[in-house]
């Protein structure tokens, strides 16, 4: 992995973002911004500029008039107009020189992107805890709430990421779905998992099983179920994806097994799916790690 250098410090909990300028017909670096990032305001960018904030990756300073210049890095932080809050907090359940675990809490982004920047579990963290070097190690959606790991220091975070990478980390999840009678459980689900027509979701296809998750069942009343979850890899949606397929929705999914309207978010029927529990042996200590999110969620609520 190529280092990158940190031109710009963490400014309220944002780092800063990076672009690579492309070769083009572009006279200034400004220009190529304004072109790249159509939805940030020339006028943005030079208040940007004027104010010093949009560096190279030597840490020179960016100026209105600075020739386009292919290849080089340029750094800068990016900012959301009107960032709705998100009314839910997150807990740490745990925290020492080398790892951060936390309780994430449904519909809260882990990192930036998008209309998500200070409302994201990474940003808050690291506004909270004092940590600019924090960064997660594993995915969880936005819309999921549970236990999430986070990498303090760079000198030991490749000893964890090779946990997950190893499949040395055992995970379960906790889902309530739609309850169909018929089906025998428990069972290991194996299918191929790639990218469907719409740029949002993930489907089921033919082909070679990528996907492997482990499901039980944890209870049933009235048409709901509550299933244990434990994925054995990683792909993106796989839950959501695989429940749907075999007509076991979860419930309050907003894109599985159909897409709804984008919209804003309702606080009140989230995801009913929860990240459980992460358990592996610490590849510092040696000692044996397990956290559980202690939230809890009824068969019979919305």
């Amino acid at each position: 992995m190529v280092k990158v250098p940190k031109v710009l410090p963490t400014r309220d909990g944002v780092g800063a973002s990076c672009v690579v300028l492309l070769a083009g017909p572009w006279p200034t670096i400004a220009a190529f911004l304004a072109q790249r990032f159509p939805g940030v305001l020339p006028a943005t960018w030079a208040a940007r500029i004027d104010a010093g904030e949009v560096v190279d990756e030597h840490g020179a300073v960016v100026t209105t008039q600075r020739p386009h210049q292919p290849g080089l890095r340029v750094y800068y932080y990016r900012s959301v107009d009107d960032e709705a809050r998100i009314p839910f907090e997150e807990t740490v359940l745990f925290q020492d020189a080398f790892l951060v675990v936390v309780d994430k809490p449904h519909f809260l982004s882990v990192t930036p992107g998008g209309n998500h920047l200070h409302e994201t579990l990474l940003v808050r963290l690291k506004r909270r805890l004092g940590l600019d070097d924090l960064v997660p190690l594993h995915r969880l959606d936005r819309e999921t709430a549970g236990v999430i790991g986070f990498s303090v220091q760079p000198a030991t975070r490749g000893a964890y990421a090779q946990l997950f990478a190893q499949r040395e980390v055992v995970k379960h999840y906790e889902a309530i779905v739609s309850w169909r009678g018929d089906m025998a459980l428990p069972l290991t689900h194996c299918s191929r998992i790639g990218p469907d027509a719409h740029f949002m979701r993930m489907a089921e296809l033919p082909g070679v099983p990528n996907a492997e998750t482990r499901i039980e069942l944890l209870g049933v009343q009235g048409g709901r179920a509550r299933l244990r979850l434990s994925p054995v890899t990683g792909r993106k949606h796989q839950l959501r994806v695989q429940c749907a397929a075999l007509g076991m929705a979860i419930v309050n999914d907003a894109i599985y097994p159909t897409l709804r309207a984008h919209g804003s978010d309702d606080f009140a029927r989230p995801l009913r799916l929860i990240a459980r529990s992460l358990a592996f042996r610490d590849p510092i200590s040696g000692a044996p790690r397990q956290f559980v999110s202690p939230r809890e969620q009824s068969l019979v609520e919305a």
